[in-house]
C-alpha cells in the first residue's frame, strides 16, 4: 500500500515538472513573439531607446511593449515607430511624477 502511495506521489511530482516545463515553453515562446513584433514595427534607434529604458525601470519598459504590441495586433501602427515618436510614446505613457514645493522661511 505503501509502494502505490510513493508511486503516486512521484506521478505527481513529475507531472508538475512537466507543466512547468510547459509553462516555461509557452512564456518563452511568447517573449520571442514579443521581440519580433518589436522589431518589426520599431526602428533600430527606437529599439535602442526602449533597451536603455529596460536598463533602468524594467517595470515601465515592460508596460511600453505590452502596449506597442497591443498597438501592433489591432493594427493602429502604420509604419514603423522611429525615436522621435517613441519619445512621445513615453511621454504618454509615463506615470505623472509626484513633485514636492519645499519652502524654508
Amino acid at each position: 500500500m505503501q509502494e502505490l502511495r510513493e508511486q503516486a506521489d512521484g506521478q505527481q511530482a513529475g507531472g508538475g515538472a512537466d507543466a512547468q516545463a510547459q509553462q516555461e515553453a509557452a512564456r518563452e515562446q511568447a517573449e520571442a513573439k514579443q521581440e519580433a513584433m518589436l522589431k518589426q514595427y520599431l526602428t533600430d534607434d527606437a529599439r535602442q531607446r526602449l533597451n536603455a529604458i529596460e536598463m533602468s525601470k524594467p517595470d515601465f519598459a515592460e508596460s511600453v511593449k505590452k502596449q506597442l504590441v497591443a498597438l501592433a495586433q489591432s493594427g493602429r501602427i502604420q509604419d514603423r515607430i522611429d525615436d522621435e515618436q517613441m519619445q512621445d510614446l513615453l511621454r504618454e505613457l509615463q506615470p505623472e511624477s509626484k513633485s514636492f514645493d519645499i519652502r524654508r522661511r
